[in-house]
Formats: structure tokens, C-alpha cells, sequence
């Protein structure tokens, strides 16, 4: 039996001086955590020189946008305080948008950090509350012009996987991202700037996590982009009984049939080996080489 694909629109997403036709083909966000504690690569970019090598490695294999973040989100996870989050987020930024052609996207729910990455540089504000746990986001990103993507997540780092339930976990989701849009609508941030992800393992079980990848295509109800982060997460691990560092299969399986669901972006940390694992599922999905 073939396998039921989904198509996005075309749709094009504008920066500043950057301009993303989502939709023709899936676009790779490749991460850069500067934490000392974050699940995958937790202290390995802290150093300045490591961390703008990695960005351009990431360039040079084919991400499509930057997204750097400066506090982790982990399960059980309790934050940062602004000042340290800023003093990891925003010098990296400006030296790397002075560096790379590619738009930087700015992984905070602060919206302190979100104005001061937006002045050195970033273009995205990834925010994983949805714009729902800082009253003065959605204004900073709709004054600036920046785009946003609004993430759903059930709880907060620190208890989002004590037990989650849901009555209707897409119903949910959908639900729950549909009152980001409207947030960010309402904001005056313009609808061709929003990106939506459904937070896979924030506030969900291996089970919900399985379930969001096969129904992913409900997600197309809500009329924008879909980004998805799988990337080497919890679930992987659980379901293949891998170690952090041996679940780049496992990742480009979920990679593959978000894409064919209809993902528009999709968020990872090994950018080389996903980017190939994208181009192939497009082809496979249009039916045609490139």
C-alpha cells in the first residue's frame, strides 16, 4: 500500500533579508544549544570559538535557518535567569549574522531576550509557550517584524512529563496552537510570519509522541507552516533503547514521515545527515529528482 502523503501550500516566509519558500521543498533548522545542560550536546558549544564554528558547519551542510538558544528545556529542567541567558544568547548572534547568509532564529520565552536578539540579528523567535507565558512577546515580535514559531507544550519544563494526559491529544494540540496564532494575530504579528510545531516531548509519552508523527497531517488544518523537532529526543531512545548519540537513525526515520505528513521545517541537530534524509523524502513525495 503506498503511503498517504501531505502537501503544504507553497508559502513564503520573509525575513528581513531572507526569503523561505516553504513548501517547494523541507527546510532544515539546525540547533545550537549554549547550555551546560542541555539533553543532546549539553556544554559543548559554551566556548565562543566552538559555537561560530559549529554555525558555519551547520551552513556549510545545509541548514536553512540557525536556532540558538541559550536556556535548557529539558525534562525536569527549572531555567535560567535573564541576564545569563542573554550573556549566552546575544554576542553569538551578532557575530553570527554578521557572518552567515542564512536567517538566525532565537530559541527563548523571554521577551527581553527576544528584543535584544532581534537588534543583533536574529529574524525567528522560536518560542516554546506558544506566546502564552510572556504577556509582552507577542508585542516585541510584531513590532519588530521578526517571524515566530509558536510550539505547544502541556505544563512547563520543570513537570511537562510528570503523567501528561489528554482527552484528545490532536484536538488538543490543534486547539492549543490555534489560540497561539490568535495570540500572535491579535499582536499584529502578520499570519504569512507564523510557523507552528506540536511540541513533541514537551508534555507527552512515548505513546503521544508516535501518535503526533502518524497525524501530523491534522496539523494542516490550521492553515501554516509546520515545523517538527524530533531530533535524537527521549522517545527515540525509549522506543529503540538507544543512547543520545545512537539515535541518528531513529531521527531520520521520524525526520522522514513528519516530512511526508506534511512538515515544512524540521529541527535537528545533525544537519548533514538530515538534510540528505530531506531531499530524498521530497523526491520521494513529488515523485521526481529535484
Amino acid at each position: 500500500m503506498p503511503v498517504a502523503t501531505k502537501h503544504q501550500k507553497p508559502h513564503e516566509l520573509k525575513f528581513d533579508r531572507f526569503s523561505l519558500n516553504l513548501g517547494q521543498r523541507t527546510h532544515v533548522m539546525g540547533v545550537l544549544n549554549r547550555t551546560p545542560d542541555s539533553f543532546s550536546d549539553g556544554g559543548e558549544f559554551l566556548e565562543e570559538d566552538a559555537a561560530l564554528r559549529r554555525i558555519r558547519d551547520m551552513v556549510r551542510e545545509g541548514a536553512d535557518i540557525i536556532d540558538i538558544g541559550g536556556e535548557s528545556t529539558r525534562p525536569c529542567s527549572n531555567g535560567v535567569s535573564l541576564s545569563e541567558e542573554l550573556a549566552r544568547t546575544i554576542p553569538i548572534i551578532r557575530k553570527a549574522a554578521k557572518e552567515i547568509d542564512a536567517p538566525i532564529s532565537i530559541d527563548t520565552s523571554k521577551h527581553e531576550v527576544a528584543f535584544r536578539a532581534i537588534q543583533a540579528g536574529a529574524s525567528l523567535v522560536n518560542d516554546i509557550t506558544g506566546l502564552k507565558s510572556d504577556s509582552k512577546m507577542a508585542e516585541v515580535i510584531a513590532s519588530s517584524g521578526a517571524a515566530v514559531c509558536v510550539m505547544h507544550m502541556k505544563g512547563a519544563p520543570c513537570d511537562m512529563q510528570d503523567n501528561p494526559r489528554y482527552e484528545d491529544l490532536m484536538e488538543e494540540i490543534v486547539d492549543g496552537l490555534r489560540e497561539s496564532v490568535e495570540i500572535a494575530r491579535a499582536a499584529g504579528i502578520s499570519p504569512d510570519k507564523i510557523i507552528v510545531d506540536p511540541g513533541i516531548g514537551f508534555g507527552k509519552t512515548v505513546e503521544h509522541n508516535l501518535t503526533i508523527i502518524k497525524r501530523l497531517g491534522e496539523l494542516m488544518t490550521l492553515g501554516r507552516p509546520v515545523l517538527i523537532g524530533t531530533s535524537r529526543k527521549s522517545f527515540i531512545g525509549k522506543t529503540l533503547k538507544k543512547s543520545v548519540e545512537s539515535r541518528l537513525m531513529g531521527t531520520a526515520a521520524t525526520c522522514a514521515l513528519a516530512i511526508l505528513a506534511g512538515a515544512s521545517i524540521i529541527r535537528v541537530h545533525d544537519v548533514k545527515e538530515m538534510v540528505d534524509v530531506a531531499r530524498m523524502t521530497d523526491a520521494i513525495k513529488k515523485g521526481r529528482a529535484r
